[in-house]
């Protein structure tokens, strides 16, 4: 598996798994810009300061992109423990404006992976209300849509999380056909990360006390980033439209 001659742009590249994405897809090969409000602490090959929840700072960025590239990958994301309206435009409507941004400068063969989440899993139980959204073009209107449509702010980020994989299915194989771009998702468990405790807060106790037998332990970082560098990379250039659950089994414990 390489990433030898590619050109990846990882959003969230700052910290966290974004950060261990960086550092294997890097040493996999690829040339890898980042994009993250928060400047970087690791090496990479090129840096936009960007806040993916305001349209007008996604714009900036990418224009700053180079014309062409070869992977992105949509690590960025903020808690459910931060007001609704953020978790929306950042893990949802600003992917989505990024993403849409984009698609003309990815080169054939290029790969989209963007970062589910476990607890997106119940996503079928929403389908309907996901595809609506999906088929609301622009970032304003998603805003207005939501506007209209109010998500608790208890469940926003698992709401959020079943809409990105909903859009991903929606639209995978639109671009695919037209263009040769594969767009997927991941889905991690828990993770050591920076923002773990917020999604313990988010949770609750008694969520935590049930899932916690469940698993042996959360993940690492440099777990999470093998899967992605290899959706990346030509040697998945066949898959398409999935959501890929890197969870040491977490999910499969709910059937």
């Amino acid at each position: 598996m390489t990433l030898s001659g590619k050109t990846i742009v990882v959003t969230g590249a700052s910290s966290g798994i974004g950060g261990e994405v960086v550092r294997l897809a890097r040493f996999s090969g690829a040339r890898v810009i980042g994009l993250d409000r928060n400047d970087p602490l690791i090496t990479m090959d090129g840096f936009v300061k960007a806040d993916l929840g305001d349209p007008a700072s996604i714009d900036a960025a990418i224009k700053a992109l180079p014309g062409s590239f070869d992977g992105l990958v949509n690590a960025a994301g903020v808690p459910g423990t931060a007001d609704k309206a953020l978790v929306a435009r950042v893990n949802y409507l600003g992917l989505r404006h990024l993403t849409e941004g984009v698609i003309d400068r990815l080169t054939p063969g290029a790969s989209i992976v963007n970062f589910a989440s476990v607890l997106g899993g119940e996503w079928p139980q929403r389908l309907d209300q996901h595809k609506t959204l999906a088929k609301v073009a622009g970032f304003a209107a998603g805003e207005a849509w939501l506007a209209a449509h109010p998500v608790p702010q208890e469940t926003c980020y698992q709401y959020f999380k079943e809409a990105l994989i909903v859009w991903t299915f929606a639209q995978a194989q639109q671009w695919f056909l037209a263009s040769n771009v594969r767009m997927n998702c991941v889905a991690p468990g828990p993770v050591f990360t920076p923002i773990l405790g917020d999604f313990v807060t988010m949770l609750g106790a008694d969520r935590v006390a049930s899932d916690a037998p469940r698993m042996k332990r959360p993940g690492f970082g440099d777990e999470i980033a093998p899967p992605v560098v290899f959706l990346l990379s030509d040697a998945a250039r066949w898959i398409n439209g999935i959501n890929l659950p890197i969870d040491g089994g977490l999910a499969s414990t709910y059937v």
